[in-house]
């Protein structure tokens, strides 16, 4: 199984939708296995951000993302930075299908109330700048039977 990050963007934060959010993933049968809330500082956005820091456009990631703290999530599921990447929608929510995160939630390319790692590789280097060691549990969900078929396990 994979694991991957998600980050609850300031947009979700201060409408008060994490938990509808957060809902959307357990209910395609995502497993939640680290969850915290953290103020994001100017070192780990221009980490995040290294392949923006150099565009017009990045001060104005950096301000929204800085306006509230977020909520950083590691998910784990079968092939689960595709699935959530679906589930999230296109980055411009105006653009994204009603039914993603995006589509029901955003109507702006910058206030699209998630980001979801793009890549394995991607979520791995995501999840180590965002949680500690010890932070990402590793437990049995008695549901995941009836998210997948035993061959599937």
């Amino acid at each position: 199984m994979q694991i991957t990050l998600v980050i609850l963007k300031p947009s979700a934060v201060q409408r008060g939708i994490l938990g509808e959010v957060t809902t959307r993933f357990e209910k395609k049968g995502i497993q939640i296995v680290g969850m915290k809330m953290v103020r994001l500082d100017d070192k780990i956005l221009a980490e995040h951000y290294a392949h923006l820091l150099n565009k017009p456009f990045y001060g104005r990631i950096k301000d929204s993302m800085q306006a509230s703290p977020v909520v950083v999530m590691a998910l784990k599921g079968i092939d689960v930075v595709n699935a959530v990447r679906k589930l999230a929608g296109v980055t411009n929510g105006r653009e994204a299908q009603p039914g993603t995160i995006r589509g029901d939630y955003s109507m702006s390319v910058q206030e699209n109330i998630v980001h979801a790692a793009d890549s394995p590789e991607a979520a791995a280097t995501e999840l180590k700048r965002f949680f500690s060691e010890g932070e990402i549990f590793d437990y049995t969900s008695h549901l995941t039977p009836y998210f997948y078929a035993n061959d599937e396990l």
